[in-house]
């Protein structure tokens, strides 16, 4: 038995993070891998008769419902963490109404399509709308990271995702309690105490113990290796706490706790912030596996095709009359409103929430064995529609920021403001950071896009606007502060492409950088600061772009000219942008062009610039 059990949690991890790494290799939503990979791992293999059939409810028992609460607590937290209070002024107007008035809508709008669809009664389908508004951060965040919405799409999509979980999962026990909990006489009432007390326990709780941890992080009451520890514990127990005074209240709780924690300025808690995104990939892995495998087919099978209709409706009616009516008086653009009403992915609290109302219900209401499985219906479709196909919507509406290869550049002399304008003439967009006033200006006064502040200033992430950017380079002759922003941008860009200047030869060990804490270095040839702007760039070097051909490629460049000519980049004829390193070499084909540092007197083809 304990074998099995073993087995069954192995298998549950190792299926997760393996959907994870494939889609990330295809370029596939990481969503979609998952459920493929839990259902054939789950029903496609009892269908079968196979033994090895993955089953959750005998693998976790009475704690899955649990376990998986518990889960969604800690999601929902890191989802909070990720909300800026500073994206409130030019968002916030329609997230307040799509997670008011839209949510409203969908609720309505759902219910009658529940109850002309499939001729459910009434509180059933009420019950079943308000389970089916919630979207969430375990299908919003990886398709935002998939789709790569530019403009203010992005920040209304995850403030809405984060925030209409928790409201959602309130207005479904206030259904629940108006419908079937004998109180259908005193619903005003209900509603308007439940959505007080939720609000003023689940917000006050969240918010007192998210400044609880800054305040023990500020004076030092938690060593350095329990903060994410205490985190957790604190999560949990303010998420046990919460339902335990307001049914399904918790969800509220945690999710303030995360937006209190990551606005105050008490405390630097980026590292329990970088923790918690790592935990939520490992979470939403296993919790989608799950959910996938706990199908039955002889469930989905008993809902018929009128299910499908329902989900149609919810997909090309009920959100986009929900996101028209919350977008009216706006300034989104006709294209950021279509995108919006079509992306309302459902996720793992709907299932959660649903599993709960429908153990509940069971033996008092016969229809009510309906609503889970018409619940992970909807599920399954929505994440498979919406992630299928919102990234080709978004380049087609011109809002999508798809491999971006952009670089940012970070420090501005006056050989990185050449640098800069030989990329743009190259068609590739470039962003400068530089807090010196005067190279800030004079890269302006050369056509570049220049941001004239610290990037390691504390607000910068949401200032810059990071539009077709890809990747940094670090320039500045600091080498503290190009390992600094490496650690700064890497959460943006990943490690891959974070880029920095070889330190200064003849540092000393006491001021090097260890190697684990700066980013790939650049250039490939130990060129520091102090050669490019002296040795290069002061001597007459230009940057030249160079077109390579089938009779005069790079191996040809190296032994015409040797040393005098450094490349630096390699630009795809497929327009992608490679960045030479020292761990890597150029290796330009017929087509592509070679960005390189020459000597005035010297054109590599004579086809250059």
């Amino acid at each position: 038995m304990q074998e099995h059990l073993l087995l069954g949690l192995t298998a549950v991890v190792a299926l997760g993070v393996s959907a994870q790494w494939l889609a990330w290799r295809l370029g596939l939503p990481s969503i979609l891998l998952l459920l493929g990979f839990g259902f054939c791992a789950g029903p496609m293999l009892r269908w079968l008769g196979a033994d090895t059939a993955l089953d959750p409810d005998r693998l976790f028992g009475d704690l899955l419902l649990p376990v998986v609460s518990i889960s969604v607590a800690v999601i929902l937290y890191e989802g909070g963490l990720t909300l800026s209070l500073r994206e409130l002024p030019k968002v916030g107007g329609v997230v307040r109404n799509l997670v008011t008035v839209g949510l409203l809508i969908t609720w309505l709008l759902g219910a009658a399509a529940a109850n002309l669809c499939l001729g459910l009664s009434w509180r059933v389908a009420l019950l079943l709308g308000a389970v089916l508004v919630v979207s969430g951060p375990t299908v919003i965040m990886p398709m935002l990271r998939h789709v790569r919405p530019a403009g203010s799409v992005g920040p209304i999509v995850k403030w809405e995702g984060i925030v209409i979980d928790p409201l959602g999962a309130m207005l479904a026990v206030l259904v629940f309690e108006a419908a079937f909990a004998g109180a259908g006489h005193k619903i005003s009432s209900i509603a308007i105490l439940g959505v007080v007390r939720t609000l003023l326990i689940g917000g006050a709780l969240g918010a007192a113990a998210g400044f609880l941890l800054a305040l023990l992080v500020r004076r030092h009451g938690v060593p350095d290796f329990l903060h994410n520890a205490v985190s957790l514990m604190l999560v949990t127990g303010v998420f046990v706490g919460v339902n335990h005074l307001q049914s399904e209240s918790g969800l509220v709780a945690v999710t303030v706790m995360g937006l209190v924690l990551a606005n105050q300025r008490l405390a630097d808690v980026r590292h329990i912030i970088d923790f918690k995104e790592n935990l939520r990939v490992l979470l939403i892995s296993v919790l989608f596996i799950l959910l996938a495998a706990r199908l039955r087919l002889e469930d989905l099978a008993q809902l018929g095709g009128n299910s499908l209709l329902l989900v149609a409706l919810l997909i090309v009616v009920v959100r986009p009359v929900a996101t028209f009516v919350s977008t009216l008086g706006s300034k989104l653009s006709w294209r950021e409103r279509v995108f919006l009403a079509w992306m309302a992915p459902r996720g793992i609290v709907a299932a959660a929430v649903a599993s709960i109302f429908a153990l509940r219900l069971e033996g008092s209401c016969d229809e009510a064995r309906l609503i889970v499985p018409l619940t992970f219906l909807v599920i399954v479709a929505t994440v498979a529609v919406y992630g299928l196909t919102a990234r080709p919507l978004a380049r087609w509406l011109g809002i999508a920021d798809v491999n971006p290869q952009g670089v940012l550049i970070v420090g501005a002399p006056p050989w990185a403001r050449a640098l800069a304008e030989t990329l743009q003439r190259s068609r590739v967009p470039v962003l400068l950071v530089d807090r010196n006033r005067t190279f800030a200006a004079a890269a302006r006064m050369a056509g570049c896009r220049v941001y004239a502040g610290d990037a390691l200033g504390e607000h910068v992430l949401a200032e810059l606007d990071l539009r077709g950017i890809g990747r940094l380079l670090a320039l500045t002759p600091n080498d503290e502060v190009n390992a600094l922003a490496v650690q700064r941008f890497e959460r943006v860009f990943g490690r891959a492409n974070a880029f920095q200047l070889p330190p200064a030869k003849g540092v000393g060990d006491a001021r090097t950088v260890p190697t684990g804490l700066r980013g790939r270095l650049l250039f490939g040839r130990q060129l520091t600061y102090a050669d490019l702007s002296e040795r290069y760039f002061g001597r007459g070097y230009v940057f030249r772009s160079t077109s390579i051909t089938e009779s005069f490629g790079y191996e040809e460049i190296r032994e015409r000219y040797g040393d005098s000519v450094v490349p630096m980049f390699v630009l795809r004829a497929d327009g992608c942008l490679t960045v030479i390193t020292d761990d890597q070499e150029p290796n330009p084909r017929p087509g592509d062009a070679l960005i390189s540092l020459a000597p005035p007197d010297k054109e590599p083809s004579g086809t250059g610039e």
